[in-house]
């Protein structure tokens, strides 16, 4: 299995790791740290130094109650990073869902749109069909941002988010994207409570069965610290061991703010031999 973006084609016979660059003042974590163009650039090298597979610039916040950030805003904070996100030799991925950010960010260079409404935003589809080798990652949330924690009364939330990314999968399929442009997120923390996040973890090899990698993001989320009682800022630990088991339940990429400590985490877990190979999909 690979995911073809638009400058590389990513084999995924070892689990990638995606570094999150947040250019916001409001994140969860790490709201504004990285705000500031020399910072968000210095970002950017520092994560690929430590082992980024993959960069995630993010201009708008997605946490719980976030508010929504005009489009030509979003792109303010985002291009000059984005510009030298590219020089890296890293695939950059836009987490963006609004389409006239995508297509800015495409026609820069962007090589991946992660989408946390799964191109559901009218435009959005056309935007990524358009191009013609960009990925696409595609993440399951219900509503939006200010009101998603409401909307959690799943029959069965590994059944039901399995059943909309399989319908994101043929919508976009329709459109004319090809399937190796494709990338799946369960949407870890996006109306969800703390109990259906780790469902989906520990069911993840569910979603095995609609054929795509699979992008999960653990990192310094609430329900980690509702399970450790730790503060955002000190769930290192309780992330990398996520991550880790997220891997082991059959993820090809994990989305983290931690890289370092992530990347020699898979390292210590493949030169044990504990990290299943990520071609090895047979089971569902």
């Amino acid at each position: 299995m690979h995911w073809q973006t638009t400058r590389f084609r990513l084999e995924l016979s070892r689990p990638l790791v995606m570094g999150i660059v947040n250019v916001t003042p409001d994140s969860f974590s790490d709201g504004g740290q990285h705000v500031a163009q020399a910072d968000g650039r210095a970002h950017c090298e520092r994560l690929v130094a430590e082992g980024a597979d993959i960069l995630d610039l993010g201009g708008e916040s997605t946490r719980p109650g976030a508010p929504l950030v005009p489009a030509d805003e979003e792109w303010r904070r985002l291009q000059p990073v984005l510009a030298h996100a590219l020089t890296l030799g890293v695939p950059v991925s836009i987490d963006t869902w609004k389409p006239e950010v995508m297509q800015r960010a495409l026609a820069l260079g962007a090589d991946i749109i992660n989408d946390v409404h799964a191109l559901e935003t009218p435009g959005a589809l056309d935007a990524v069909a358009a191009h013609p080798s960009c990925g696409v990652c595609l993440m399951h949330m219900r509503g939006v941002p200010a009101d998603m924690q409401a909307r959690t009364d799943y029959r069965d939330v590994v059944d039901e988010v399995r059943d909309y990314l399989r319908g994101r999968v043929a919508a976009a399929l329709a459109a004319g994207l090809a399937g190796e442009r494709l990338a799946l997120d369960p949407g870890i923390g996006f109306g969800k409570t703390v109990e259906q996040n780790f469902e989906l973890l520990q069911r993840q090899r569910a979603f095995q069965s609609l054929g795509r990698p699979l992008l999960v993001g653990w990192s310094r989320k609430s329900s980690l610290g509702a399970l450790t009682g730790r503060p955002v800022g000190e769930r290192l630990a309780g992330s990398v061991a996520a991550a880790l088991a997220a891997v082991q339940q059959g993820a090809q990429i994990v989305r983290v703010h931690d890289v370092a400590a992530t990347v020699d985490a898979l390292k210590v877990w493949q030169a044990a031999g504990l990290v299943r190979p990520a071609g090895a999909l047979a089971d569902s």
